[in-house]
């Protein structure tokens, strides 16, 4: 399996000594789309660096999801650079909307291709997830709704799950991802089933978290079935993929910026 050996905060990921799996050099996490270069290249390499660095890859068991489901590699992103004007929901007070929660219908970056199978959108945050540290820090930092998004590649060989957290402030999204790491046993997000797709959770699986303002965006992905990729390039390749879901974050930052919706 792939565990992280930071307990707690951005700093301790730093100092991990990560080793075994290094994926292979490259400038960076590629990004799907342009606009996703705007205040993110930087937190991208991040995950890369101080998340990717910290998990030892010593293989992974193929087989059904039995109970509570959590990743096998998981890296954090608690930057959030670019999204201050969002850092807090009285700058961004309107609720996700299920047309905004379920807008990406199809996703396409190089060679991957998604298709949106089933999303859901709740404001009972407590029921989207396991964990009771979990649930009462969603619940002592003002989470108002969990956004969730199953998709599932062209070639059905890839299956993603998209997330997003709607926080009071990017201080509570830093505190769930600290939370979302294994070893603290804290709680996870319950993946969402889609109709006429694999499982998800069984084997191997690898999620990437960051801080957008005051929501957290979480994309977890596998092999269809849970087989075990070549590397984590693989897996970080098919997460650029989904997180593009979350251009919508994008047009509410332009909102509070400049008053106008992004374009």
């Amino acid at each position: 399996m792939i565990e992280a050996r930071d307990t707690g905060s951005p700093e301790a990921a730093r100092d991990g000594d990560g080793r075994d799996f290094w994926p292979e050099e490259k400038p960076g996490r590629r990004l799907p789309r342009p606009k996703l270069l705007l205040g993110a290249v930087g937190a991208l390499v991040a995950v890369i660096v101080a998340g990717v660095a910290v998990l030892v890859f010593t293989g992974g068991e193929k087989g059904p999801a039995e109970g509570p489901v959590l990743p096998t590699a998981y890296a954090p992103d608690y930057n959030g650079e670019g999204f201050d004007e969002i850092a807090n929901r009285s700058a961004d007070s309107r609720a996700i909307t299920e047309g905004e929660a379920a807008s990406a219908k199809d996703l396409k970056s190089g060679a991957y291709s998604f298709t949106l199978a089933e999303s859901a959108l709740t404001s009972d945050c407590k029921s989207a997830t396991w964990g009771a540290r979990l649930q009462a820090d969603l619940a002592k930092f003002g989470c108002s709704q969990i956004a969730r998004s199953a998709y599932v590649s062209g070639d059905k060989k890839h299956v993603g799950q998209f997330i997003v957290i709607n926080m009071e402030t990017s201080d509570g999204v830093k505190q769930v991802l600290r939370d979302l790491q294994r070893e603290t046993g804290a709680g996870w997000v319950t993946p969402l089933k889609a109709p006429g797709v694999p499982a998800f959770g069984s084997g191997f699986s690898a999620a990437y978290a960051k801080t957008y303002g005051h929501y957290a965006v979480i994309t977890w992905v596998e092999r269809a079935g849970g087989e075990q990729p070549a590397s984590l390039n693989e897996m970080i390749d098919v997460s650029l993929v989904i997180e593009s879901a979350a251009d919508f974050l994008y047009g509410r930052l332009d909102l509070a910026s400049t008053g106008r919706p992004g374009q």
